[in-house]
């Protein structure tokens, strides 16, 4: 091969590990065999991500007709969690100063996460597989278990010294000059290195791909679902301001879009859903707060179990769960409180002042339903039994019985 077409694909990874990184990375390999490149640079910055897409990454790599570098950068990036498994599947590791590898236990997700033996079995399994890529490609095994089953994380100083990365790079000059002339031994054939001088290829995301990692982000599709549920709430709070029923719509139509990416547990899609529906009958059917604190509940267990446990290497932050949950929680303890005090405010110019007072239904009235008056909550019925107001229709007040308003529609 000429020095001119000498050419290194680069492929850089940043973010969770998810079907669209998957997916780069045999799009990368494609390229990189149909233009007979040196071989794919991959400079990754993971804190981990599904377990499914690192090991469809992994059998890509370790079957690779081009040799695949791991090159853990800028300084300051990790090779976290799934990353582990990663680097040390690839024919040369490498990381620049100031970065990091190792943490990859797998994590537990849920109410209590998973029970002890299925625990164990999913740590034994992810023992077992990294081990047995630090044999092929002879890493450090010990080191590779550790990270496993103790988490432990290290250095690239010391990844260098306890012979889990091949070199430390200062940059990607530094990585071409150290790569050359080296021989990878891949299925088939040996491969010598010709990369100093060689043409760097980048291969960028495309605007799809990256709103398809950002959505892929188990935190992104929380936060949208959370905004989903808040703009379709307000907008019950407030018919026909259409802007939160309209933004909470987009939010929840990407919310399900991102959870058809990651393994989410149905049980907690539904009890999120059950929080929403608690909240809106509250609104229109005040309980004093029971199912309020109804809603709570099924949020706070939908949102720690929205991720499936088998998702072992990925999880909604905590601090993202107890935020929203706070946020949302306090909302309606707000909306419990006024609407409770309006029930039993008496007004300021007596009951018997309302007759002919106009209000607005904010249920159907057949014959009974909800009114507001004055920004008041009442229970209303309608003054002829034949006659149904439907709901956000004027209505006007003929007379009082007890605390309930007996009411007619509104002549215009």
């Amino acid at each position: 091969m000429g020095e001119e077409k000498r050419v290194v694909q680069v492929l850089r990874l940043e973010g969770p590990i998810s079907p669209v990184a998957a997916d780069r990375l045999d799009k990368a390999l494609k390229i990189a065999s149909q233009e007979k490149a040196q071989c794919l640079v991959i400079k990754l910055d993971t804190p981990g991500g599904l377990d499914k897409s690192m090991r469809q990454m992994v059998k890509a790599i370790m079957n690779s007709e081009v040799p695949v570098v791991v090159y853990v950068s800028p300084k300051g990036a990790r090779a976290a969690s799934a990353g582990v498994f990663i680097t040390l599947a690839s024919h040369i590791a490498a990381m620049a100063p100031g970065t990091n590898i190792g943490a990859a236990h797998p994590v537990a997700m849920g109410v209590g996460g998973v029970n002890k033996t299925m625990e164990e079995k999913i740590v034994n399994d992810a023992s077992a597989y990294i081990k047995s890529i630090a044999q092929k490609r002879k890493r450090n095994v010990e080191w590779a278990e550790k990270a496993v089953r103790e988490s432990v994380s290290i250095t690239d100083e010391e990844a260098l010294k306890l012979g889990v990365i091949d070199f430390i790079a200062e940059d990607m000059q530094d990585l071409l000059g150290k790569l050359d002339e080296r021989r990878i031994n891949l299925d088939h054939t040996v491969a010598v290195l010709k990369t100093v001088g060689a043409h760097l290829h980048l291969l960028e995301m495309t605007f799809r791909e990256k709103v398809l990692q950002t959505l892929a982000d188990p935190n992104i599709a929380y936060i949208l679902l959370m905004i989903g549920i808040w703009g379709i709430i307000l907008e019950f709070l407030h018919p026909g301001i259409f802007l939160p029923g309209i933004a909470g719509s987009i939010s929840l139509i990407l919310a399900f879009f991102s959870l058809q990416i990651l393994p989410f547990n149905l049980a907690g899609l539904l009890l999120i859903i059950l929080a929403i529906i608690l909240f809106v009958l509250e609104i229109n059917v005040p309980s004093y707060g029971a199912l309020t604190i109804g809603g709570i509940i099924a949020l706070t267990l939908g949102s720690l179990m929205l991720i499936s446990p088998s998702a072992v290497y990925i999880s909604i932050s905590l601090n993202y769960i107890i935020t929203m949950v706070i946020a949302t929680s306090s909302l309606f303890i707000f909306v419990v409180f006024y609407a409770i005090r309006a029930q039993f405010k008496k007004p300021a110019t007596g009951l018997e002042g309302m007759i002919g007072t106009t209000g607005v239904a904010r249920s159907n009235l057949n014959p009974r339903g909800k009114i507001q008056i004055h920004g008041e909550i009442w229970n209303g019925v309608v003054q002829l039994k034949e006659e149904v107001i439907k709901k956000g229709e004027e209505v006007e007040v003929v007379k009082i019985e007890g605390m309930r308003l007996v009411v007619k529609k509104k002549e215009v």
